[in-house]
């Protein structure tokens, strides 16, 4: 629900009535991923999607169900091998959606108001609901700040409440959205709810360093991505807003004590571009021992021997070396900058994904992956984007 929180801001605000349906659970090959939703006002406008059309008008209906009768709903729909245009995911995966009504006169409502409006600030939050469990329980709306502090309940004992809390804190300080257990009565034995929880937290960020051509296009395709992008580079004369109006940060600094200065997480993604030892080695040096996600130098295949050499003598295990991505970027034959920002940020994908980078025609892979990679990145890249 959270990635529609702009649009559902404005409908708290408006004071309109709707209804939300959540995906909390995917089987298979299912197009969106949990947390997706798609909501409907009291007029029946409609914003966001579930399924990316399989079963957009069955949960709309149900969303209009749960906005007339003011009760939450749990459904599952999936691919009908006797009937394919009956309702359901032609991908083959099944998804269980979560509908529930928020009237502008619920009790809750300024909890769904909060969490939205964090969700919609990059405010690092997480919004946690009952999905399986007592039908009372279904849906009330627990929101969880990152210093542990929380709001609203979820209709049971306080213990609960706090036992939720502490779930959802982990899942937030983690960035992930999924399902949890808790006990009703808080406690390690005794009967379990299933809890939702949707984790909203800041952008994650890119870092490019090096203020070169090809930079300005990773730009464009990483705030596209949804990154948080960073440009360093030591030179002034070159890291200058006219040249990179779409980063959202631009830094003149020696690269290696930027990165020792600034924030990063197990979602960073630095991407190394100045190809020139002298800036390269020291950042390296330091990046590679970071827990970050991805971590990509640009250069030729001798440029790239010698900075292994390099940074094995600095001191570098050759553990450190394997999450090097260098060359940079998957082999699409690129040329132009534009080509060689792509291919860039499909290695970044993949890395993320744990996707392969091969042509998904012939493959007998999932399409779509269960689980994102977190933490650092797997062996080393992949051939040279240009």
């Amino acid at each position: 629900m959270l990635d529609i929180a702009d649009e559902l801001t404005r409908w708290v605000e408006e004071g309109r009535d709707f209804a939300v349906a959540t995906v909390v659970a995917v089987a298979g090959s299912a197009p969106r991923r949990p947390g997706a939703a798609l909501a409907v006002d009291g007029r029946g406008a409609a914003v966001g999607s579930v399924s990316g059309g399989c079963v957009e008008a069955a949960v709309y209906d149900l969303c209009v169900q749960a906005l007339r009768d003011g009760v939450t709903l749990r459904e599952r729909f999936g691919y009908s091998a006797e009937d394919a245009f009956a309702v359901g995911l032609t991908c083959g995966g099944e998804i269980e959606v979560l509908v529930t009504p928020v009237p502008a006169a619920a009790p809750d409502r300024s909890v769904w108001a909060a969490a939205l409006a964090a969700a919609a600030r990059g405010t690092a939050a997480a919004l946690a609901r009952v999905v399986r469990g007592p039908a009372g329980l279904l849906g009330r709306p627990l929101l969880v700040r990152a210093d542990g502090s929380y709001e609203g309940g979820l209709g049971g004992s306080p213990e609960l409440d706090r036992a939720a809390a502490e779930q959802a804190r982990a899942l937030l300080e983690a960035g992930h959205t999924g399902e949890c257990e808790v006990t009703e009565g808080g406690a390690r034995c005794g009967p379990a709810v299933t809890l939702f929880v949707e984790s909203s937290a800041p952008p994650p960020r890119m870092i490019i360093f090096g203020a070169v051509d090809f930079a300005a296009a990773l730009v464009r395709a990483g705030k596209f991505l949804g990154y948080h992008v960073t440009v360093c580079d030591a030179r002034p004369v070159f890291t200058t807003r006219a040249r990179f109006p779409e980063a959202d940060d631009l830094v003149v600094e020696w690269p290696h004590r930027y990165l020792q200065r600034t924030a990063t997480d197990g979602r960073t993604a630095l991407c190394v571009l100045t190809h020139d030892a002298k800036f390269d080695i020291p950042l390296l040096e330091a990046a590679l021992r970071l827990p970050v996600a991805f971590v990509g130098a640009m250069g030729s295949r001798r440029t790239h021997e010698d900075r292994d050499r390099r940074l094995r003598a600095a001191g570098l295990t050759a553990a450190e070396l394997a999450r090097l991505h260098s060359p940079i970027g998957l082999d699409l034959g690129a040329r132009t900058p534009e080509e060689t920002a792509l291919s860039i940020a499909a290695e970044i994908v993949a890395a993320r994904r744990g996707g392969t980078g091969a042509p998904l025609t012939g493959l007998r892979t999932p399409i779509h992956r269960a689980a994102e990679k977190t933490g650092g990145t797997g062996a080393a890249g992949a051939p040279a984007a240009a």
